[in-house]
């Protein structure tokens, strides 16, 4: 019996102290609900307050534009009736000045109609003069006047045709005397400032144990140069040298700047032959570059593209007839300048046209053309003044001379080639050339001697008067000219002489 009081006891403590947990917690929920509540009214409150703080922000904001809006608005219709004041009175002073030009026209108008009018009666008193003349004299005006030129024509006949003739000659002695002094001003301002440069392919070697490493085992080192240089190395041919044979001047030079640093570092295997190779090819571009750039500031032709300085620096490693391009059309721009502020042509234009007359060379070869075709190409992906294209593609008579730049940069090019030392050939070829020269013109009929002269730029023919008349010496003289261009080749141009004479001998005893 105790036992099961107890556990009644201890039953019903638990059931009243999990009754009581429940209601205490239900009592805390409570407690915790009233408290949200409060706080989410104090936030609205907040909120409230905060919006309307906005609210009166914001309205005084927009008053505050209103007041600005409607100030400015007010400036601005002052400027505008401004405005339209100043144009009122332009409007009434352009109202003046129409009256006043009305005014001045009408008075114009009645002068024009006076000077008609006496225009009118002069004419008339001229017709009477002319008429009473004509009574006076029996013969019109026109008769009259035919009868002064006839005899006019008959009287001065000869002092005109002499005076024509002198006037004539004196003009071409005068232009001649002119060209001359210009051009030889030109050769002995710039004549010997342009050295020749001949570009050499041969690197010599220090010693032959070199040639043997140049060489390589089984000749693997040549090879390797060969291929990646894009030259045929030649080693035997010279003694103490290399010789690098290429047609394309530029690989000729990359080969070589590769190869004299093979040598100088002494180690010579196919990793270090493709290493000096890639830097021997920045090297060259570098050195082109500056080439093309130093062309340009030594010719004044400023404001040339980057890749047409490059392309143009090209030309330092060619050479025709052993005269270096670059720095011959360098001697031509110099030249051409001269020229055209001597005869008022445009100096900046034949500068240019003398500089640039030549870029198609450096990519002749790859290029199907005429340098001067190539070269015009360039200039005009260049966006290069099209006068200056007009100035450089007449220089070898391919075009038409369309401007006197473009005369210029012929006479340039003619006097930069031709003149002593300016151009090197060998003894044989020259021989020939001079031979053939005489053997054109000694082959034709009427001929009795010919002799070349001027280092090969003039021949001159003496022909027999019994052959031959002046009019038949003339057109020989075309034709000698004629075949000549026909069957050689020559850089400027050949001058072709016909001597005809006679002489009658008699003695008076």
């Amino acid at each position: 019996m105790p036992t099961l009081i107890i556990l009644g006891i201890a039953l019903a403590a638990l059931i009243i102290g999990i009754a009581s947990g429940y209601y205490l917690r239900y009592l805390h929920a409570l407690g915790q609900k009233a408290s949200v509540e409060i706080d989410l009214k104090e936030k609205m409150l907040k909120a409230e307050e905060q919006a309307f703080k906005i609210v009166e922000k914001a309205e005084a904001k927009a008053d505050k534009i209103e007041t600005e809006a409607k100030a400015e608005f007010k400036e601005k219709e002052e400027k505008i009736k401004h405005k339209e004041d100043r144009l009122e009175k332009k409007e009434e002073l352009l109202d003046e000045r129409q009256i006043s030009l009305d005014s001045e026209k009408e008075a114009v108008r009645s002068k024009i109609e006076e000077i008609k009018t006496l225009k009118v009666r002069l004419d008339e008193r001229k017709d009477e003069l002319d008429n009473k003349l004509e009574e006076i004299a029996s013969l019109s005006k026109e008769e009259a006047f035919e009868q002064v030129v006839a005899k006019m024509e008959v009287e001065r006949a000869g002092d005109l045709e002499e005076r024509i003739r002198k006037m004539t000659l004196a003009g071409e002695e005068i232009y001649e005397a002119k060209a001359q002094n210009i051009l030889l001003a030109t050769l002995h301002r710039l004549g010997n400032n342009m050295p020749t440069n001949i570009m050499t392919a041969n690197v010599e070697l220090p010693n032959e144990e070199m040639k043997g490493k140049v060489i390589g085992k089984e000749g693997r080192n040549v090879r390797t140069f060969e291929r990646m240089t894009g030259v045929d190395v030649l080693i035997d041919d010279t003694p103490g040298y290399i010789t690098l044979s290429s047609f394309d001047p530029i690989r000729r030079e990359i080969a070589r700047v590769a190869l004299e640093a093979l040598m100088k570092d002494g180690r010579i295997q196919p990793a270090k032959i493709e290493e000096c190779v890639e830097a021997a090819r920045k090297e060259v571009a570098g050195t082109v570059r500056k080439m093309g750039e130093k062309a340009a500031y030594d010719a004044n032709v400023p404001n040339l593209h980057p890749d047409l300085l490059t392309i143009l620096g090209r030309l330092h490693f060619r050479t025709s007839y052993g005269q270096n391009v670059l720095w011959h059309s360098v001697e031509m721009a110099h030249m051409a300048a001269i020229i055209a502020e001597e005869v008022g042509a445009d100096v900046a234009v034949a500068r240019a046209g003398a500089l640039l007359h030549d870029i198609g060379k450096t990519v002749s070869h790859e290029v199907a053309g005429t340098h001067v075709e190539i070269g015009i190409r360039i200039l005009q992906k260049y966006d290069v003044d099209e006068r200056v294209i007009l100035a450089m593609r007449a220089h070898h008579e391919e075009y038409p001379y369309e401007t006197p730049e473009s005369i210029i940069v012929q006479v340039a090019d003619s006097l930069s080639g031709s003149r002593p030392g300016a151009r090197r050939d060998s003894l044989e070829n020259y021989i020939k050339r001079l031979s053939e020269l005489e053997a054109i013109a000694t082959s034709l009929a009427g001929v009795d001697k010919a002799f070349a002269i001027s280092a090969g730029r003039e021949i001159r023919v003496i022909v027999n008067p019994e052959t031959l008349n002046d009019f038949e010496a003339s057109g020989l003289a075309r034709t000698i000219a004629t075949t000549i261009e026909a069957q050689l080749r020559y850089p400027g141009e050949i001058k072709v002489h016909v001597i005809r004479e006679t002489r009658v001998v008699s003695y008076a005893r």
